[in-house]
């Protein structure tokens, strides 16, 4: 066999292996997003909470008597809403009323510009039911 053939056929066996569709990277395994409609169907792990609490923090402490952009969330649950001294509310926060409880936090972190319409909060929301228990069992944990 010549040169020139065997180039050939060398060439013909490259292309054969590369024709048909590309390579496809392994698809990316994502963690499942948690959706429950009620807090207590979930248990809350205060130290991922902790963790999760980080991107509240550009704006919220655990601090009491501490404001930010946002109030201090120091012992939050169980506290009336819009209710943190020297903090200045929303006029759609301030008329809210209610408690936070876990429930309530738990609806309002989901998607806080749709549960209460007119809120200063520009924070989009956590999708991750799970996330959202976890950053309330952490605040639980920050009362005096």
């Amino acid at each position: 066999m010549t040169m020139l053939k065997v180039l050939i056929l060398i060439g013909a066996s490259l292309l054969a292996a590369c024709s048909g569709e590309p390579a496809k990277a392994p698809a990316k395994a994502e963690t499942p997003v948690v959706q429950v409609a009620d807090v207590t169907q979930l248990t809350g792990d205060a130290e991922a909470g902790r963790t999760g609490f980080g991107q509240c923090r550009s704006c919220h402490t655990v601090e009491a008597g501490v404001n930010r952009v946002g109030p201090s969330l120091h012992a939050i649950v169980g506290r009336p809403v819009g209710t943190v001294a020297d903090y200045r509310y929303s006029t759609a926060m301030a008329a809210a009323g209610g408690v936070w409880d876990e429930q309530r936090l738990y609806d309002f972190l989901e998607k806080p510009r749709e549960y209460i319409v007119g809120t200063k909060m520009t924070f989009p929301g956590i999708k991750d039911g799970q996330r959202r228990a976890d950053i309330i069992a952490y605040m639980k944990t920050q009362t005096d």
